[in-house]
């Protein structure tokens, strides 16, 4: 710590106004405790020492330690300082009100502080300019404080081999930090404070990856673009990851290794401990055993439900109502009870209220934007959730701020009604289980897999070959397709922590989006697809491995195709930060600009999915929809691939005429069409998976012949299920 922010009196006193004054150091503090001021101390809820008055007892206890404590001390946990430690702790309680219950706190700093300290006089007065011992004289400032011996020792310490070699190692790994602090003195509680009091915030803290952000904004007040990367992958992966994870946001989006006890981005004295998280534990065979049992007895009530209901038609998923954040609902005029939803970065409703269908209703005496309605929020959902129009006239920007209120909201993220259209709930529709409670886990999986793996594995590679050898215009005939994947997938899941949270990653390599990763998948998404929900990123993310790992790569098709991660190319991050996207894109694109390659990118406009499909040699894009709407609806989704596209063309030193410029051709394909409002991702999984298996960089305007159809059926979609769920079954991913 640097000594000349502490005021320390050189002044010789007798012995017995020692005892009588006490230590004195920082003469405000002492001469303040004298004429009967106690200064308060404040911490934050995750128990980090905050303003005011947290700098002051800082740099309080740094003087303090440097009277009381030798620094030829290093074990900072030596019972002979237990003296000394009680004599900073009593000092500290005269000057400071202050619990006893922070003492740990307090001694855990002074220690700190000591290492600091002693780092200090090393680094000044033992080094040369570049890094060279220097054998110093005990420096005249510190002589009240060091004893000549104590410093010969100190000296020799740091001359002894194996501390230099042990420091040397310690220098190196803190000399280049990827992402440097930049806020100094200033700790992560104290930065916390300032940041919750500038934005006037009713909140008690932040998440992690913000403070780390923040903390990494040196004065220019421009954080840099590695910084800005990891913050991003922090907030996708805070949609996945449990709140009771124990490694962390922060520890999954920097992919280093961690050790007990750390927590990241909340600074010194907050523990896994202080935040309340605890580590789950396994579940014993005993307790895996009586879960099977108890699987093996609802099975049974479903069979002879199934049985007594043999007469229910199965309805078919296709025909299943529900909803889906494009699809423009039919909202009656009037005020209506409604839901409200939002779609990035996954589609979930965040609040209950009222809408306000009425010609020429205005939002505070101002015209409602484009394609919204007004609404007055009534139940905050998901409380935190930024209102996707922030009210300039109450400042409100969350949802919760907005109870009470009007705000507006966009048409299509209204769901009129307080319940959520569901399919019905058929006894025949129960999913089946496995019901042999005697074999173990990995039995059971290595059963159920097995049987079929083979065929389903043969079935899929060789697709194109079945295809091509048909020589039929009519659709490819496929066996009907059972749920035996889901099914045993399912029973898996149910025997882990999946279902209370848990999460499990699956490594997606460079090859697939053009940078490796992580992928998070929690309950949620394993529920999209056992339930027939709309699916979310994480799901299209891992089909997308599988189709590279069983299509692309084992037939030499990852020369002709390629794929654009989704979570970085669509429709909110267009509008937010299309410099990020055009610059991630046009690198791809650059990165295989030698050869002639289709592009998918799997694109999210807000809840809907579609895809396009880009040629960048040949300046060609493919629109696929499965609501029948043209690139038209989505203006600067157009306008951003047709700029990277442009540039794409500059980088190469292409040279056209200025007509052909912007002649960037867009084909609208007449691709199969969703009969509901939430097909609409596994249509998108299917377009992706019929280009692939016929393997053709060449998409027809009325679709490929071989798999022309007006719309997908149940069996197809259950298909792109089935896969799925045997990817993750092979995988391993519920281990």
């Amino acid at each position: 710590m640097a000594d000349d922010q502490h005021e320390e009196v050189s002044k010789k006193v007798s012995a017995e106004e020692e005892i009588r004054r006490g230590i004195t150091v920082m003469r405000r503090v002492v001469q303040g405790r004298s004429r009967g001021i106690i200064l308060d101390v404040y911490w934050n809820n995750q128990g980090q020492l905050i303003e005011p008055n947290g700098h002051t007892l800082t740099s309080f206890i740094g003087a303090l330690v440097r009277n009381e404590i030798p620094i030829t001390c290093d074990d900072w946990r030596n019972k002979e300082l237990n003296e000394s430690k009680e004599k900073i702790w009593s000092e500290i309680k005269r000057c400071f009100n202050i619990e006893e219950e922070r003492r740990g706190f307090c001694m855990k700093l002074a220690g700190k502080l000591l290492r600091g300290f002693r780092t200090f006089l090393s680094s000044k007065f033992l080094k040369d300019a570049d890094g060279n011992f220097v054998d110093a004289e005990l420096p005249k400032k510190y002589e009240s404080l060091i004893s000549a011996e104590e410093w010969e020792a100190f000296k020799s310490k740091r001359q002894d081999p194996v501390f230099q070699r042990i420091s040397a190692t310690n220098r190196e790994r803190a000399s280049s930090p990827a992402y440097p602090y930049r806020k100094g003195r200033v700790g992560y509680g104290r930065l916390e404070q300032s940041m919750l009091q500038k934005e006037e915030s009713s909140e008690t803290s932040l998440p992690a990856h913000v403070l780390w952000k923040e903390a990494r904004v040196g004065k220019s007040g421009v954080p840099q673009e590695e910084v800005l990367h990891v913050y991003q992958k922090c907030e996708e992966l805070s949609q996945s990851l449990s709140p009771d994870d124990t490694k962390g946001i922060l520890s999954w989006a920097l992919d280093v290794p961690e050790y007990s006890g750390r927590v990241r981005g909340k600074g010194f004295g907050v523990t896994p401990t202080s935040l309340s998280i605890k580590k789950g534990k396994a579940p014993s065979n005993r307790e895996l055993h009586a879960r099977l049992e108890a699987m093996q007895a609802e099975l049974d009530a479903l069979r002879r439900e199934r049985e007594a209901s043999a007469s229910t038609v199965y309805r078919d998923a296709s025909d299943k109502e529900s909803i889906n954040c494009t699809f423009q609902p039919n909202i009656p005029e009037g005020i209506s009870h409604c839901q409200l939803y939002l779609s990035s970065p996954y589609y979930r409703m965040v609040g209950k209220g009222k809408v306000h269908n009425v010609s020429g209703v205005l939002l505070h005496t101002r015209e409602l934007p484009a394609g919204c309605l007004k609404v007055s929020v009534d139940i905050a959902v998901e409380p935190n959730a930024a209102l996707p129009y922030p009210s300039d006239d109450s400042d409100a920007t969350m949802v919760h701020e907005a109870v009470g209120s009007f705000v507006a909201w966009p048409t299509n993220l209204i769901c009129v009604g307080y319940e959520t259209p569901t399919k019905s709930k058929s006894k025949d529709n129960a999913i089946p289980r496995h019901t042999e409670s005697t074999v173990s886990r990995k039995e059971l999986q290595e059963n159920e897999v097995s049987n079929a793996s083979a065929q389903q594995k043969k079935e899929v590679s060789n697709a194109s070959a079945r295809v091509k050898s048909s020589g039929s215009k009519k659709t490819v005939v496929r066996k009907k397709t059972t749920t035996k994947y889901r099914s045993c997938l399912r029973t898996f899941l149910e025997m882990t922590d999946i279902p209370t949270g848990g999460v499990r990653t699956l490594h997606m390599e460079v090859g697939i989006f053009g940078f490796d990763y992580d992928q998070m998948i929690g309950n949620e998404d394993f529920m999209q697809v056992f339930s027939h929900e709309e699916i979310g990123v994480n799901v299209v993310n891992t089909y997308i491995r599988f189709l590279y790992d069983k299509l692309m790569r084992p037939n030499g098709l990852d020369v002709s195709f390629g794929f654009l991660a989704p979570a970085t190319v669509n429709l909110v991050l267009i509008l937010s930060r299309p410099d990020t996207v055009t610059e991630y894109v046009l690198r791809i694109l650059m990165d295989n600009k030698d050869a002639e390659k289709l592009f998918f990118i799997p694109f999210n406009t807000g809840g809907h999915w579609l895809l396009l499909a880009i040629n960048p040699i040949r300046e060609i894009v493919y629109y696929l929809d499965s609501l029948g709407n043209d690139w038209t609806t989505y203006p600067d989704m157009k306008v951003l691939i047709d700029t990277v596209l442009q540039a794409f063309r500059a980088q190469r030193d292409i040279q056209t005429s200025r007509r052909g410029a912007n002649s960037i051709t867009w084909i609208k394909v007449a691709c199969p069409q969703q009969r509901n409002q939430i097909d609409c991702g596994y249509f998108m999984l299917r377009f992706m998976r019929d280009t692939l298996a016929l393997g053709r960089l060449k998409i027809p305007p009325d679709y490929f012949e071989e798999f022309k159809c007006a719309f997908y059926t149940k069996d197809q979609v259950d298909e792109i299920k089935e896969e799925w769920c045997q990817f993750m079954l092979e995988l391993n991913v519920c281990s």
